[in-house]
């Protein structure tokens, strides 16, 4: 089964004023704050998440339940730009990921990762973008 829920940690999060956030928000139901193990850094005025073996690296973000997973899933992809016809390496990368709700709960979630070194970029030590 195809999980339906989306894990975002950046500009598609409540709040921000994009159009892809103002779609996300029309197109699922919110389900709550949560967070997972990864590292955060600061790309341009967006983040990129980047997966970490340390128990104590952790980003912080909203989950939402898609309700057209398929079709948004799609969607979100180009706007990630790593859907069909972008040539890899590609700035980023969907994958399922396990993530802890607010509650304690388990869930796994899509989330997008970042596919580009990270050497030069500065890292967003909170793990919270809107901290930055």
């Amino acid at each position: 089964m195809i999980s339906d829920r989306l894990f975002v940690y950046g500009t598609l999060m409540r709040g921000f004023d994009h159009p892809m956030a103002k779609l996300l928000s029309r197109s699922a139901d919110f389900i709550g704050e949560a967070r997972c193990r990864g590292r955060l850094y600061l790309v341009k005025h967006y983040p990129g998440l980047v997966l970490s073996g340390d128990p104590a690296d952790i980003v912080f973000g909203e989950v939402y339940r898609l309700r057209a997973p398929d079709a948004l899933l799609r969607e979100f992809d180009m706007y990630e730009a790593c859907g069909e016809g972008f040539r890899p390496p590609t700035e980023y990368i969907r994958e399922l990921l396990p993530v802890t709700l607010a509650d304690g709960s388990a869930s796994e979630a899509w989330t997008y990762l970042y596919n580009w070194p990270v050497t030069e970029l500065p890292r967003i030590a909170s793990g919270k973008f809107l901290d930055r």
